[in-house]
């Protein structure tokens, strides 16, 4: 169950958001970690029987099972189970753009790269001024 200001976040909430960056803690730790994910997935189906372009839709992503892609949350969530993790929504984002800037913002707000009690390993971000105007 995902988490959004205290209330649980369902698929029928979604709207016009993109995704969302969130925040995983370990129950047994104490330990955070900070990533982002996408409501929507592309996928690419091979063509009809007599046509030649592929099929290309928009399908909802796995973001409701998602762990993080961290390794050691993964190698947790595995062998303990998902019960050890509570998750949040911290912030619903409109665009990718926004969702990288949010994403990095936090992790250096916050110095996840220099503290011991984050999962958290790399930054890793592009980001076009365009992408992120409307947020102030």
């Amino acid at each position: 169950m995902w988490l959004y200001q205290g209330k649980e976040f369902t698929s029928d909430q979604i709207g016009e958001y993109k995704g969302f960056v969130y925040e995983l803690t370990d129950s047994a730790n104490g330990m955070k970690y900070i990533g982002q994910k996408r409501f929507w997935k592309k996928i690419t189906r091979p063509p009809l029987k007599g046509k030649k372009r592929k099929r290309r839709s928009i399908v909802e992503s796995d973001w409701q099972d998602y762990y993080g892609s961290n390794d050691k949350v993964k190698l947790l969530v595995e062998a303990e189970g998902r019960e050890r993790f509570h998750r949040e929504i911290l912030h619903l984002c409109k665009g990718f753009g926004e969702m990288n800037y949010i994403e990095s913002k936090m992790l250096f707000d916050r110095d996840a790269l220099l503290r011991d009690d984050y999962y958290n390993g790399i930054i890793q971000c592009r980001i076009s001024s365009s992408h992120v105007r409307n947020l102030k």
